[in-house]
């Protein structure tokens, strides 16, 4: 039995693979294992991060799906644990609803994007997890917990757990009414859009950028919401899967060719237009992701996050990494949630790709020594090489989860070789 997860960076062979599809077998498993085994589970495997790989016990949540309740009148829903964000948003959009926001990729499922702390962009919007209301929990011991804000400490860490307190079994969100949103895409030099930034984010629901090393070109992205009619449709996807063909080619040369890398990123910058589009947000928020690669993504205090992007073009350029994946940059709301990288201040998220067949840990270490320079803490469904001392000393409230965490798992039952040495 194997597992990897989606860029290949990271795979196991577990002793056991179960994939239960009630919540009873959920805590059979508990009951059997807890104590004398260690147990994981694995979403979609979309984290870049190895937070699941184990060789003990895999539990995998495929066929644990579906919505379980919704209430338009109160504006919740709550969904098992292994349903992905697409089948969510779909499902929503039937009954008029839709999430508040999300990132732009919808293969996840529901707890693994919430546990790892997902986000989309929005200077008033937080990450993922700041839409929960309750989560139900099966601890350690085999009984069921339901989380909710009351509880205090206990929901700020359950909100982002890394699947560290048990097994997640049901998740409560607070949505909205279902609404169309337009996105707005152009090209701008990389300066221009720096010096706007903070305009841009305050008249926009959502903004990001993307820089395209070895250039002056950016392509910005906009989304707000509309009541104009839709545009998107069989057009569009087909586009999208043209796109995502031609950039595996680029990206295939690139790997092939290092020395290549920069003209390939001018050319493929060179060839960007902009675009508008409407649609349900369940539709415009996801980007299709065909081309396989790794990501390191840390969050910045937001006002030091143009400051952090121009750091990272300087070493780009000056060390002629042979990158043709572009850095996107991204704002969020601060929150209070333990684990979560915009704890306690609005933040700036900045991310870093590498085509998956491309040696990436140089220069995604030299990337990390800047975002160190900028208060920088990492995204954990993202990759990182930071120790774990150093790990608990970006996040404010860390001993305060251990803790937690401690408490609900003493034996250690949900930790794998990784997150070992960060809690035990």
């Amino acid at each position: 039995m194997n597992w990897t997860n989606w860029s290949g960076a990271h795979h196991c062979s577990p002793d056991q693979l179960l994939e239960p599809d009630s919540e009873a077998k959920l805590q059979a498993i508990v009951d059997r294992y807890a104590g004398e085994r260690t147990i994981r589970v694995a979403g979609s495997g979309h984290s870049f991060s190895p937070v699941v790989p184990t060789d003990d016990v895999l539990v995998s949540l495929a066929n644990y799906t579906g919505i379980t309740r919704v209430n338009p009148a109160t504006e919740q829903v709550t969904v098992r644990a292994g349903t992905t964000l697409g089948e969510l948003t779909t499902a929503l959009d039937d009954h008029g609803l839709a999430l508040k926001n999300m990132g732009d990729v919808d293969a996840q499922t529901v707890a693994g994007a919430l546990a790892t702390g997902t986000h989309g962009t929005g200077i008033d919007l937080g990450i993922m997890p700041t839409q929960i209301a309750s989560v139900r929990l099966i601890r350690a011991d085999g009984e069921c917990q339901t989380i909710e804000p009351a509880d205090g400490e206990q929901f700020r860490a359950i909100q982002l757990s890394l699947g560290t307190l048990g097994i997640i079994s049901e998740i409560t969100l607070n949505v909205r009414s279902a609404y169309r949103l337009r996105e707005n895409s152009w090209i701008e030099p990389l300066d221009a859009v720096l010096d706007k930034l903070e305009t841009l984010r305050a008249n926009n629901r959502h903004v990001e950028c993307f820089w395209f090393p070895h250039t002056d070109r950016a392509l910005i992205k906009t989304l707000n919401p509309t009541s104009a009619a839709p545009t998107r449709g069989v057009p569009y996807r087909l586009d999208e899967r043209a796109e995502n063909l031609a950039w595996g080619a680029v990206c295939r040369l690139s790997a092939r060719m290092p020395q290549l890398s920069p003209r390939l990123a001018r050319f493929v910058a060179g060839t960007l237009d902009g675009t508008t589009a409407v649609g349900p947000s369940h539709e415009i928020f996801p980007t299709m992701r065909a081309v396989r690669f790794n990501e390191m993504e840390y969050a910045v205090p937001a006002d030091a996050g143009v400051d952090a992007v121009r750091a990272l073009r300087a070493e780009i350029r000056d060390a002629e990494w042979p990158i043709v994946f572009p850095i996107e940059f991204r704002y969020t709301r601060g929150d209070d949630i333990l684990l979560s990288p915009a704890y306690g201040r609005d933040t700036a998220f900045i991310a870093v790709h590498a085509y998956h067949r491309t040696p990436y840990q140089a220069y995604f270490d030299a990337c990390e020594t800047i975002f160190a320079e900028y208060d920088g803490r990492p995204h954990w469904g993202k990759m990182n090489g930071c120790s774990p001392t150093a790990l608990r000393d970006r996040f404010p409230e860390f001993e305060t989860f251990a803790s937690i965490r401690a408490s609900f798992d003493p034996a250690g039952t949900f930790l794998n070789p990784e997150l070992e040495p960060l809690f035990q």
